[in-house]
């Protein structure tokens, strides 16, 4: 999540069901917990340096806190085999886009175009985005979706918000990254809320699993100068098709729990 502002509970959910044989419904609370915390330490360290778009946050992390509990609620009550099968697909489909982003950046080819202007813009005299209704209704149609995605897979939605605001808004890519992991920090607490309120969230596992992913978002955000880019985002690709397979496998059947 450090390096990519996206990425962390679409593999925390995994580790923990292949890890320790949880169901999706099982692991998803504490997926957010984890992502969660560590997405509000990375957005208040992203505070602090200003890059953080604090408005836009609070309209997508809103409304995805607000969508959230009715994932959680769907999750409670949907067979594990389908819950497994839709994560493998979601986890697929952010390999294959991941994949393909980066193998053009790697290759130096141009990004896809995006809407020109982008909905959502800066104004440069105060730096600030421009508050437009096709710029808002933009934003809280990705918070819907992340919101859907988190409390229904245990995901923070950094891979729906990281995409949505590089393609219709201007923003840096630094700004964009900290404003994520701000989103995925507000969402992940709607979703966690709920899960709660479900008695869905098994602390013993979500307490550790949380300081963990904590202490690995400090050590990731000093490793980023370094390791951050084009490979490293195709290699996070690899991982992740290779977990989709075995979470398809999972829910098919064909390997066991």
């Amino acid at each position: 999540m450090a390096l990519t502002g996206a990425g962390g509970g679409i593999l925390a959910v995994p580790l923990l069901v292949f890890g320790l044989h949880l169901t999706v419904a099982q692991a998803a609370p504490a997926g957010l917990l984890a992502v969660g915390a560590a997405a509000a330490l990375g957005a208040l360290l992203g505070l602090r340096e200003g890059i953080v778009r604090y408005r836009a946050a609070a309209l997508v992390g809103g409304v995805g806190m607000a969508l959230a509990p009715l994932g959680v609620w769907l999750a409670q009550r949907l067979p594990n085999a389908p819950l497994t099968i839709a994560f493998a697909g979601v986890l697929a489909g952010t390999a294959w886009r991941m994949f393909h982003r980066a193998s053009a950046s790697a290759a130096g080819r141009p990004s896809p175009p995006r809407p020109a202007p982008p909905p959502c813009v800066l104004d440069p005299g105060c730096g600030r985005l421009r508050w437009t209704r096709p710029c808002a209704w933009t934003l809280a149609l990705t918070g819907a979706v992340s919101g859907a995605l988190s409390g229904l897979l245990g995901v923070g939605g950094g891979f729906v918000v990281v995409p949505a605001l590089t393609r219709y808004t201007d923003l840096p890519a630094r700004s964009i990254l900290a404003t994520s992991l701000a989103v995925i920090a507000l969402v992940s607490a709607g979703g966690l809320g709920a899960a709660m309120l479900h008695g869905a969230v098994a602390w013993p596992i979500a307490a550790p699993f949380a300081a963990g992913a904590m202490l690995a978002l400090l050590a990731g955000r000093l490793l980023a100068a370094r390791l951050a880019g084009a490979r490293l985002q195709q290699a996070f690709a690899l991982v992740s098709a290779v977990v989709a397979l075995l979470l398809l496998a999972r829910g098919l059947g064909v390997i066991g729990a």
